[in-house]
């Protein structure tokens, strides 16, 4: 198969969809690579490292889309990028479609194959595509957290870890999936006062297990939800429905009952954000207030360690790519009902039930596509 990748053109993203040493392990399955020029400058990664993999090198994103039969990305394609998706191409990229209404448009007018990271599952029901961002994401959530509470930043003044004398910042996580659990993880080791919230008891006690006495657990209701975003320097929104749009968990009107200067980190901006005044931000100008309250939502926090991002997802993605590749996009799926998770688009449709639902659309499962394929 002929595999493209482009370079990413969303603001601040520097990611790209394939290291040299994935390049180097679909060459030795028998297939071509297109690398756009430049497309791995942002992880030190040069043109000739990715030509020594066994890579061709083209000069732009036209001749990507225009040759190759899969294109492997990292962030959903924008509107110049769907335009140039074909019918019957295989798009292999986060896609996030529930709040992206134009982005589905596009997708189904091109025709493409579209299968989503974040929907692909494993046999136990996680998400192995999404789990290595939201790795990304939950530590850093806590980094930029610390940084949006500085004075000069618009927040409260507060020093995560407190001083001998006065006390560390409190800090609350909603959702303790993968995200919030490596939230939790670096809030903990920086000092702060943790309490995460979930509404699984299962996951609550394996949380205790792993952390002890230093974890504050606090099973899911409206109640304890209230209690701790209104007590808490920095909210960490963490939760997240595969391929539907994210609970909004805090409310505008619960704004007025905290304290001023409090910083929410909205992780599921991606899905639309589970805080009813999030609104997506860039890597540019990642934060704003509302009533007293700092707001960060960058839609693409992992790009902004795109070199760890990039190698954590590759060895994700890699396996899921070989199979599409070696197979074709209907044996693949046919074959692998994980990987079938993943189909979102199909010839003019969407197909995955909760992005459907999402968006309005008819429900058509990808057991369906592929059964009239």
């Amino acid at each position: 198969m002929l595999i493209g990748v482009p370079k990413e053109i969303k603001n601040h993203e520097y990611r790209v969809g394939l290291t040299p040493a994935s390049v180097r392990e679909l060459r030795t399955h028998g297939h071509q690579i297109l690398i756009e020029t430049g497309a791995g400058e942002g992880i030190g990664m040069d043109d000739a490292a990715y030509a020594k993999a066994g890579a061709e090198i083209v000069p732009d994103a036209a001749s990507v889309f225009a040759r190759a039969e899969m294109i492997v990305k990292v962030k959903e394609p924008q509107p110049a990028e769907c335009r140039q998706l074909r019918p019957g191409q295989i798009l292999f990229t986060y896609l996030h479609l529930a709040p992206d209404p134009e982005q589905a448009k596009l997708l189904m007018q091109s025709g493409v194959i579209a299968i989503a990271y974040e929907t692909v599952t494993d046999e136990r029901g996680r998400l192995p595509l999404l789990a290595p961002m939201s790795e990304v994401a939950g530590r850093m959530a806590v980094q930029v957290g610390a940084v949006s509470l500085q004075k000069a930043n618009g927040g409260l003044g507060v020093l995560l870890a407190g001083v001998p004398g006065v006390p560390p910042a409190r800090v609350a996580v909603l959702g303790g999936g993968v995200v919030g659990t490596n939230a939790a993880r670096i809030a903990l080791g920086m000092g702060a006062d943790v309490t995460i919230i979930d509404k699984s008891i299962g996951r609550l006690a394996q949380l205790d297990d792993l952390y002890g006495p230093h974890l504050k657990t606090l099973f899911a209701t409206a109640e304890a939800i209230e209690d701790a975003v209104f007590h808490a320097d920095l909210v960490i929104g963490a939760v997240l429905v595969p391929g539907a749009s994210a609970p909004k968990l805090v409310t505008r009107d619960m704004l007025g009952q905290m304290r001023r200067g409090a910083v929410l980190v909205d992780v599921a901006i991606d899905q639309g954000g589970c805080f009813e005044t999030s609104k997506p931000t860039t890597h540019d100008d990642p934060t704003y207030i509302v009533d007293g309250i700092v707001h960060y939502c960058v839609a693409n926090m992992p790009g902004a360690v795109p070199r760890t991002s990039t190698f954590a997802l590759a060895q994700a993605t890699l396996p899921y790519a070989l199979k599409l590749a070696d197979h074709g996009w209907k044996a693949a799926l046919r074959s692998d009902p994980h990987l079938r998770a993943g189909l979102n688009v199909a010839e003019g449709r969407i197909v995955h039930p909760a992005v459907a639902t999402a968006l309005g659309e008819v429900v058509l499962t990808a057991d369906l596509v592929l059964a009239a394929a």
